[in-house]
This record gives C-alpha cells, sequence and structure tokens, in this order.
C-alpha cells in the first residue's frame, strides 16, 4: 500500500473519530498526517517507516505499522464497526461534516438518509442547537444534489420518494388508475428513480403536461407526449407514462419488469402468435386483446402471474412454465426473529422492550444476540455481563405463558477462524451467530479460509452477514461465497439474509445458491431497536427475490424447532 492511499485511510479515520464525538486532540494527529501524506510523493509504507518515521505521532505510527503488517488498520476495522451504518450514507451528502452529522444523530436519533431528509422538511433539524433554516436549507441542497448526480438511494428511502409522487400523481384530475413500477416495484435494494404509469380518462398528453408543469417542478423532458421524465427541486426524478385506460395493463408489465424478463415475455407472445408492444398485445390480425389485469397477460403468453420481485429475467419465466417456481414466503410465515441487538451491547432497547414489541408484531420467539467480548467497541458482553443477561431473560421467560426469549450471540470471527468465547461459554447459549467484523481486507483465499474454519465449530448455528458490505458505502470483502455456502449445507449451519436496508447481505441472488446446497437462510432484522424489528419486511422482499420458499427459511420454525437445529451439532460432538 503506497501514501496516498494510507492518507485516505487516515482520513477515514479522522472522519469516523468526529462522527463518534472523539475530543478534537484526538483526531488531530491522523488529520496532520493524511494532509502530509496527502501533499507529498507516493511511496510505499515500509519506506515511511524506514525514512520518515519521527514525522508521526505514536498513535500515527501504530496504524502504519499495522497496515504494512497486515495490509489493513485495526482501528479503522473497530471504528467502522462502531459507527452506525446510516451515518456512512449521510457522509455522502456535499457539505454535511462529520460533526454535524454527530449532532443530528444524537439530537434527533436520525441515522439514515431518509429520516435526515424527513427531519429537514418538517423542521426538526431547523429545532437542533446550532441548526436554523440556513442549515437546513443547505442539508435539503446536499441531499437534492446527490440525488440529481444520479446517485442510487436505498430501497426504504426509493420506496418513501414513490408513494409520496404516486400519491400527487393520483391526485391529477383525469387520473383513474396510478402504480409504482420499475426498481421500486421490483423491490431492488437500491434505486436510482421513480417509476410510475398512469391511466388516464382524458387526453393522456395533457395530463402528463400538466404533471410535469406542476409546483416543484424544476425541468421535464418529453412535453407534449405521454412519457415525460420530470424533475423535481429536491433532485427526484419521475419517470411517468400516462396512457389511455385499455393500454395501462401492458404498459405497467413492461415498465416494471427488467428489459431480460420483458424480452422474454415478447418471445413467448410470439411463439403464441401475439405481438407485445409497447402499450397493447395484438394478435396476428393485428386486434387487441383485451386483458382486465396483469394474470390475464400472463395468461395470454403461456404463463401464472409472476410477482414483481421475480422479474429480473434469471429464468423465472422458463420455471414458471416448468411449475418448478416455489410457493414464495411471505412474512406470516415468520415464526421468530434471532438478530437483535439490546442495551446490554450497543442497541437501544431493553430485552423487555424487543420481548413486548415482538409479541406485538405476532411472533411466537425473539432472539437476544449482542455483540461478544472482542466486539468492544460495540459494546461486547463480558462474560460477567453475559451472566446478568441470562438472569434477566430467565426472569423475563418466567412471566410467558405464549412467547419465549432464546439466549443468543453474535459473536465475532476472529482472523485466525476461531469463535469468539471459550467453549464453556459458547456452550450456554441457545443459538450462536458469528460474523466478522474485523481485519476485512484479508485476500480471497485467506477471508474463505477464515470462515471455513469457523463453519467447523459446532456452536455456530448462523453465519452473520457473510459479505460484510453495506450498500452504496462499502463493498463486500473477497470471500469465496460459493465454497462457504456449500460446506454450510454439508454442515447444517444457517446462512443470513441480514434485512438492514443498510447490508441485506447475502445479497439476493447469492440465495439461490445457498438453496441449491442446501443450507437453510435465516432471515435477521439486525434490530438495534425497537422500529428496527420491522427490517423483516425488506428481508422478506428479498428473500422472495432469490426465490425462497418458507421451508428454505429457518426462523419460519418454532423456537423449540430452531434450538433443535441449532444445538444438535453441539450433542453431536458431546455424544462423540
Amino acid at each position: 500500500m503506497d501514501s496516498r492511499t494510507v492518507a485516505h485511510l487516515l482520513h477515514e479515520i479522522v472522519a469516523l473519530l468526529e462522527l463518534q464525538g472523539e475530543d478534537p486532540a484526538v483526531p488531530a494527529p491522523y488529520a496532520d498526517a493524511a494532509r502530509a501524506l496527502a501533499a507529498a510523493e507516493a511511496q510505499p509504507v515500509a519506506a515511511l517507516l524506514r525514512r520518515d518515521k519521527r514525522r508521526f505521532a505514536p498513535e500515527v505510527i501504530d496504524v502504519l505499522e499495522d497496515i504494512q503488517e497486515t495490509g489493513e488498520s485495526a482501528l479503522l476495522d473497530r471504528l467502522r464497526e462502531s459507527t452506525p451504518e446510516g451515518l456512512f450514507e449521510m457522509l455522502r451528502i456535499p457539505g454535511l461534516g462529520p460533526s454535524r452529522i454527530r449532532r443530528i444523530h444524537e439530537g434527533l436519533g436520525i441515522d439514515t438518509l431518509q429520516e435526515l431528509e424527513d427531519a429537514a422538511r418538517d423542521g426538526r433539524l431547523t429545532k437542533l442547537p446550532r441548526f436554523g433554516a440556513r442549515s437546513t436549507e443547505q442539508v435539503l441542497r446536499g441531499i437534492a444534489w446527490l440525488k440529481e448526480s444520479g446517485a442510487q438511494v436505498l430501497y426504504p428511502h426509493g420506496r418513501a420518494e414513490a408513494e409520496r409522487l404516486l400519491a400527487s400523481v393520483r391526485r391529477q384530475a383525469g387520473v383513474v388508475r396510478a402504480e409504482i413500477a420499475g426498481a421500486v416495484r421490483r423491490h431492488c435494494e437500491t434505486v436510482r428513480e421513480v417509476e410510475i404509469v398512469a391511466a388516464c380518462v382524458r387526453d393522456p398528453e395533457a395530463v402528463a403536461a400538466a404533471l410535469a408543469h406542476a409546483p416543484g417542478v424544476r425541468d421535464s423532458v418529453g412535453s407534449g407526449t405521454r412519457a415525460v421524465t420530470i424533475r423535481y427541486d429536491d433532485g427526484v426524478r419521475l419517470i411517468l407514462q400516462c396512457v389511455p385506460v385499455d393500454e395501462f395493463v401492458v404498459t405497467w408489465c413492461r415498465a416494471t419488469g427488467s428489459e431480460d424478463h420483458v424480452q422474454e415475455l415478447v418471445a413467448r407472445a410470439a411463439v403464441r402468435g401475439l405481438n407485445l408492444g409497447a402499450h397493447q398485445l395484438r394478435r396476428g390480425d393485428g386486434s387487441v386483446v383485451e386483458l382486465a389485469d396483469e394474470p390475464a397477460l400472463y395468461a395470454a403468453v403461456g404463463l401464472p402471474w409472476l410477482t414483481p420481485e421475480l422479474r429480473e429475467g434469471l429464468g423465472e419465466s422458463e420455471a414458471a412454465a416448468q411449475g418448478s417456481l416455489p410457493h414464495l414466503i411471505e412474512l406470516p410465515d415468520i415464526q421468530g426473529v434471532l438478530h437483535c441487538h439490546s442495551q446490554y451491547s450497543d442497541g437501544g432497547a431493553t430485552i423487555a422492550e424487543l420481548a413486548a414489541a415482538a409479541r406485538q408484531r405476532g411472533w411466537s420467539y425473539v432472539g437476544i444476540s449482542d455483540h461478544s467480548q472482542s466486539a468492544f467497541y460495540s459494546g461486547g458482553l463480558t462474560v460477567e455481563s453475559l451472566q446478568r443477561q441470562h438472569e434477566e431473560i430467565d426472569a423475563i421467560n418466567a412471566s410467558f405463558t405464549d412467547f419465549r426469549l432464546l439466549k443468543g450471540v453474535e459473536a465475532d470471527i476472529l482472523p485466525c477462524g476461531r469463535i469468539d468465547y471459550p467453549v464453556e461459554v459458547l456452550d450456554r447459549f441457545d443459538y450462536v451467530i458469528a460474523s466478522v467484523h474485523s481485519r476485512m481486507g484479508m485476500n480471497e483465499r485467506q477471508m474463505t479460509d477464515r470462515v471455513l474454519k469457523a463453519l467447523e465449530d459446532p456452536h455456530m448455528a448462523i453465519l452473520g452477514h457473510p459479505t460484510g458490505r453495506l450498500l452504496l458505502t462499502r463493498e463486500p470483502f473477497a470471500i469465496d461465497m460459493e465454497a462457504v455456502m456449500r460446506r454450510a449445507g454439508e454442515l447444517g449451519v444457517a446462512i443470513e439474509l441480514n434485512a438492514d436496508p443498510h447490508r441485506l447481505d447475502i445479497d439476493w441472488r447469492l440465495a439461490r445458491s445457498a438453496r441449491r446446497h442446501g443450507a437453510q437462510i435465516e432471515i435477521g432484522p439486525d434490530a438495534h431497536s425497537v422500529a428496527g424489528l420491522d427490517n423483516m419486511a425488506l428481508g422478506i422482499g428479498m428473500a422472495r427475490k432469490g426465490w425462497l420458499g418458507a421451508a428454505d427459511v429457518i426462523n419460519t420454525r418454532g423456537a423449540d424447532a430452531f434450538v433443535e437445529f441449532a444445538t444438535r451439532r453441539r450433542r453431536a460432538r458431546a455424544r462423540q
């Protein structure tokens, strides 16, 4: 690694230290070193340590030596893992620095771009100390710039934008039906723009023109036609198609599916002597096939109706034609959730609050899985803290007859592949989620060997967020997921589909591979608050995109059946 790259890492350390509210004296040495390295001629880290060691503060030297020895910084790893994921997303906003983001997070409990925009619009941001109308407007301009630059946003933000614009389109005179299409309807993990199709009882061009000139519109393309692209003052881009009522079904279907999926439908229509055009389905003689709804369109081309999540052109049409698509999982299939953090580590809710919220959502159990002792930067639990937590869980369980708290942990997979805590401590848990939280810069062979070794530990029931990605802010670490999923299937270890909107890890595209290898999936909310339990709906959408049925997901089982799954390897080892 050269000095310019090191400068970038040091700048990130500075930003994260400021985000976490450290005294300005703490990040100062890293900032000084970053500026000096960025301005100097690039050179290897080894040369820096050999020739310029005395130029830097001792804490900077520690980072440089760590990078020289391992290729990464343990300090940076710790800071990344102890920083709420949503704050990384907010760092993308021009003009919104770490210290201001920290004040927003601490003052309003905000940690997503969507929540920040909502707070700026409803006046909460203006009321924060050292924030006013001018600062709030600057934040909104920064968010607008982000959208105008074509940057993707996370699905929940895109969905909220789409629903807001949909309500506006539905209020327009002449519109009798309007629906969301595109990436939002397909439940994609990130969204670039909003797509809406509107059925009109009068001149569609006039309806489109009226919407393109509505208040709040900055500019539009396609004025005078039925298809317009509208850019709003807040940077949101809407692709709008206004069509007569009898063209709505085909237009909506085509605007929803990926290009590959649509071409599959066109090809299937042609085999049947039909022409699937941009807005209508026609017979060979040119007559229009009347379609009441999307199921009628799919039936006309010889297919059962395909749920929008599947419409990606990845073999779903052929599987549907053969009757081999699974019955996809639905939210009511979930009986309990397992990846939840309480106030014992870095969560914001008590165990009792998480239990009450889970019961309200109709679940029969919830697992408490706080961080293990090595994750001290996220409040990882000492053995003494674990004892107190387990006693509290026992006391709360004694008050239930229809609900159960499970004793879990999210234990670190250490760089050597060992799972954090000694065996006698791991034996105390109902289940163990094991995750990588450090040394993410390992090469593919090293990381794969690390995780494969961890899988061999009979205590591991679930491999947590297997690739470590943070959508839009951190790429997955290098790992051979096919080898990992194959071994997980052989050993009976579940693979997590982490439903935190910043993670959604594993990627839904890998879910099919996990299923093929016989590995069960656990959908975990990674909840750090009561509201975080609702991440499960997003996780279900991703599981459906990955062709998963209820039988593929471990937490569609009851508590007893799950604990049996989680502990059977442990019991089998004890009998040997």
